[in-house]
């Protein structure tokens, strides 16, 4: 197919939309089913070439949950402990481990599940009947994969009374060198990004700490590869081979940072035992069970717990989650990778960091006070690479 006319642009009134290729050649995928718009594309094809490269940096099947052209979540396929079956919700699924691909999309979904409601799925791999089981209860948008077992196109389809999206792409498809875009009529052109993002990059530690062990590397890799496809300005925190806060999008960098970190605090407290044991009535849906988990570990607690409310979720009010007890929770986790897009231009980033227990840093260097971020790293024990690779997505 040389052109595929889409329902409308970004929004109904921006019509006509359609997509093609700019050197007149057949398009690299096929859509299986649905009828994916132009939003859905654009997620499609940025989140597939994130896990086509985590898949090759790390030769691990890989997942990507995307919303609004930036990750919500991504990761690789590690096997998944009883604990974090029970955290993403997947603890009723057999033998979920027998499938590299069903955890990785198990941890993409579940790295921040308030931003992947209604997400666009890429999978690096051939999207198995497990992975399927994953994905068939929730709330999303479509799927792309270089392939799909009969068993696993047949359970996508019941999704969205039959128009859920399936869209099958050409693993082995490239991209021209050169990209170009329009805006307001004018055309721009540029290199694309074939930054490779892998070990090779992750030689220049600066810092007094010299300590970066190969679970450190991945979880770097898996975050700078995360932040190639993040709407700029992103800072991406990462453990266990996914990322769990990605800040995309903001102008401040320190923004950055403390919008993802709250967001890795937020998934590192939900394996305390207070949210894993949270009362929960029967037939409370998946997403109205996240809301309710992200108020309770949250800065408003009260509008899930204030009489009244509790039991709308709840069979007996739970106790609070105290500042204390996250605070002490948080300290005991530690290990954790941070990338940036690009520099540090302040050391408050990295005291920021340090609190949701980063120990590895990635970032590009070239501030003017590179020194003192390098400083406040040693003082905190922290590992910082400096790689001179620039992310920026827009």
């Amino acid at each position: 197919m040389k052109e595929l006319k889409l329902k409308y642009g970004c929004n109904p009134n921006q019509n006509p939309a359609s997509l093609d290729m700019k050197d007149g050649s057949d398009l690299p995928f096929e859509v299986v089913n649905g009828n994916p718009g132009y939003i859905n594309f654009l997620d499609a094809l940025n989140s597939w070439q994130l896990v086509k490269e985590l898949r090759a940096a790390l030769g691990m099947p890989a997942a990507a949950s995307f919303k609004h052209v930036s990750p919500a979540g991504a990761a690789v396929g590690v096997p998944l402990s009883d604990v974090m079956k029970k955290k993403l919700f997947v603890d009723h699924i057999e033998n979920i481990n027998d499938s590299p691909l069903a955890c990785a999309y198990a941890r993409a979904r579940g790295a921040d599940r308030m931003s992947s409601f209604g997400d666009f799925i890429a999978l690096s791999d051939k999207c198995d009947l497990t992975t399927a089981l994953v994905i068939k209860p929730e709330v999303s948008d479509g799927v792309i994969a270089p392939d799909y077992d009969e068993e696993a196109i047949e359970l996508l389809k019941t999704k969205k009374g039959g128009k859920y999206c399936i869209i099958k792409i050409d693993p082995d498809y490239s991209a021209p060198e050169s990209e170009t875009k329009e805006v307001f009529g004018v055309r721009f052109t540029q290199k694309r990004n074939d930054a490779v993002l892998d070990a090779g990059v992750l030689t220049n530690i600066v810092t007094a700490s010299k300590e970066l062990p190969d679970s450190a590397k991945r979880d770097l890799i898996v975050a700078m590869i995360t932040l190639k496809y993040t709407q700029s300005n992103s800072v991406c925190y990462a453990v266990d081979g996914q990322a769990i806060g990605v800040g995309a999008g903001q102008q401040s960098r320190i923004h950055c940072t403390r919008l993802a970190g709250d967001k890795a605090d937020n998934w590192l407290l939900r394996e305390h035992e207070k949210v894993l044991s949270l009362p929960f009535r029967e037939g409370i849906g998946r997403p109205d069970r996240d809301n309710c988990i992200d108020c309770y570990i949250g800065a408003h607690p009260e509008d899930v717990l204030a009489e009244g409310e509790w039991q709308r979720f709840f069979t007996e009010r739970p106790e609070p989650l105290t500042a204390q007890e996250k605070r002490a929770f948080l300290d005991e986790r530690a290990g954790l990778a941070l990338a940036s897009d690009a520099f540090f231009p302040f050391s408050d980033n990295i005291t920021r960091a340090a609190k949701s227990g980063v120990k590895y840093i990635v970032q590009a260097g070239g501030s003017k006070r590179d020194a003192e971020v390098v400083a406040e790293c040693d003082r905190l024990g922290i590992t910082m690479v400096m790689n001179g690779i620039r992310l920026f997505h827009h």
